[in-house]
């Protein structure tokens, strides 16, 4: 039951409910505008305040802390320019579904409508892109509103919170009722739409199963796992979501999104059925809805989903499903398995396209410098199991996300928004919160110095991650759009970089330069040995704009 306690201020009584719900881990940059919830920190020992060098960074650690736990990452930044630099986590919280919550500073009540210094309408401001956004008027409902606030960041589908502070609220002092942490309901399959499923499917002939979303934990991997090898089906992980399901399975066949092979796009279209589980089916798993057309598709369509507004958003399904992705999956485990399946052929073909399309071929005798494909294959045959692999955006990501093989489940932060710079935060978010495991941070040139000023945030926190610079000197992604639309005219791709050796080691860091694919090994091992962040920086071809692709 409920319980009061005695006077508090509004710093107080926000951080005790934190405490409540289990938070263990802030990340902040502080301001003067929530000055009592510092002050309460201090005071609780059980909380973490990682305290970074921008606010996007912290916002982004925050999302990376959401997706590695599934409860929500909780970030603070100050009024106006904190919050709109933090806004970028909010923005791949919403599209990549994680929860998190996000607290602002905000100025005193009685200010309001006066356009004061820093003052933002957070309603209007995030109003787009969170589930919920409000602002906290009395000191009284802290406790509610904070729980309401992980409610709605873990339900359904999840996603991200925004709580405005005023500081008249936290300076404040009061009683206030504290209340237990929240339950999540989650939706599951009913029988009837189990055993239509099951009709369905025993059915097909080319069927195909595509997995992602959020909400994933082992049991519902391994729960997955065991449907798809009863049943012997193709599965597809869907956008940076290959760490749903171990991708040395033999029934593994690739992830849809940017670089999807073609043979496995064609296999898509082909595919008389399609089991999809989590997965919203964008533009990026779909290639731009062309895979599986809105509004109807060419295959029958099975689309699970945990939030019901989504089943028949975009797509109309034959058999759309409101569910959980954990009870979802815990469920297809248990159905009786397909009776001498007739597709055993089809799934073959489609591991065998899989595997030629991830081993790396052999090095191009034309191409200068580091082979990026041959480090991502010793990384592959190197790496533990449980090693977390963190990306940002660019086009070296199409290396990782093709030539790696993702094991488990939460070993994969990258974000389906394409935030350039979220390779880094997320590794240091994922170090922290598993110190016993190896963290890789993978970054383009321009991905990197997004928030190269994260390494300090390392150093003082302890978090020996290793960061893999890909330098070619150019935003690759925007000059390969702009290669194929505008041949020959280079505009705004080139990049003037720093020496990357000099500027990690100016923060404390282990760093050297890899310039020949034979030496990267070596270089690895003493990162690794290092007990230090670390960063090895690739000189790679710029002429190498894809694995498939060379520019002229």
């Amino acid at each position: 039951m409920p319980t009061a306690i005695l006077t508090r201020n509004g710093g107080q009584i926000l951080v005790d409910a934190l405490a409540g719900h289990g938070v263990d881990t802030i990340y902040c940059v502080p301001g003067e505008s929530y000055l009592p919830v510092l002050d309460a920190l201090h005071a609780h020992p059980t909380i973490r305040s990682i305290v970074t060098r921008h606010e996007g960074a912290a916002s982004n650690m925050a999302d990376a802390g959401g997706k590695l736990s599934g409860r929500p990452g909780i970030c603070f930044v100050t009024r106006g320019p904190g919050a709109t630099h933090a806004a970028n986590g909010v923005h791949t919280a919403r599209e990549d579904s994680t929860p998190m919550i996000l607290f602002v500073g905000q100025i005193d009540s009685a200010f309001r409508g006066r356009e004061a210094f820093q003052e933002i309408d957070y309603r209007q401001m995030f109003g787009g892109i969170a589930k919920w956004v409000t602002e906290i008027d009395s000191l009284e409902r802290i406790p509610e509103i904070v729980a309401r606030a992980f409610s709605v960041a873990q339900s359904g589908r999840p996603g991200p919170v925004v709580i405005g502070l005023p500081e008249n609220v936290l300076f404040g002092a009061g009683v206030a009722v504290d209340v237990p942490p929240v339950r999540i309901a989650r939706a599951a399959p009913n029988a009837a739409d189990l055993a239509e499923l099951r009709g369905l499917l025993a059915a097909a002939r080319r069927p195909l199963v595509i997995a992602g979303g959020t909400g994933w934990d082992d049991e519902a991997s391994a729960a997955l796992a065991r449907f798809v090898t009863d049943n012997d089906l193709p599965l597809a992980a869907s956008f940076r979501r290959q760490d749903l399901f171990d991708n040395r399975d033999r029934h593994y066949i690739g992830q849809l999104g940017l670089g999807v092979s073609p043979r496995l796009a064609e296999r898509v279209r082909a595919a008389d059925l399609l089991l999809v589980i989590g997965s919203r089916l964008a533009d990026a798993t779909s290639s731009g809805y062309t895979l599986v057309e809105s509004p109807l598709p060419r295959q029958t369509l099975i689309h699970i989903h945990a939030d019901p507004d989504e089943l028949g958003r975009v797509y109309r399904a034959a058999l759309p499903i409101n569910a959980g992705v954990a009870p979802a999956a815990i469920a297809l485990a248990s159905l009786p398995p397909v009776a001498n399946p007739g597709w055993a052929d089809w799934t073959r073909a489609a591991r065998a396209d899989y595997i030629a399309h991830s081993t790396p071929p052999a090095t191009d005798p034309e191409l200068a410098g580091v082979d990026f494909a041959q480090v991502m294959a010793w990384l592959d045959e190197t790496l533990p199991d449980d090693a977390i692999v963190a990306n940002g955006a660019g086009n070296y990501t199409v290396w990782v996300h093709r030539f790696f093989r993702y094991r488990r489940p939460a070993t994969e932060l990258a974000p389906t928004n394409g935030a350039m710079g979220y390779g880094l935060p997320a590794a240091i978010a994922a170090k922290l919160k598993h110190p016993d495991k190896t963290v890789v941070c993978f970054a383009g040139d321009g991905c990197f110095m997004m928030y190269p000023q994260e390494l300090a945030t390392a150093m003082q926190f302890g978090a020996p991650v290793v960061v893999i610079v890909v330098n070619n000197g150019m935003l690759a992604t925007i000059r390969m759009h702009q290669e194929r639309e505008f041949p020959g005219r280079v505009s705004a791709t080139h990049m003037h970089n720093p020496d990357f050796v000099a500027l990690a080691r100016a923060f404390g860091a282990h760093a050297e330069c890899v310039e020949h694919s034979d030496d990267f090994p070596a270089a690895f091992r003493r990162a690794t040995a290092a007990g230090l962040p670390a960063l090895i920086e690739l000189r790679v071809d710029p002429r190498q704009i894809t694995p498939q692709a060379r520019l002229a």
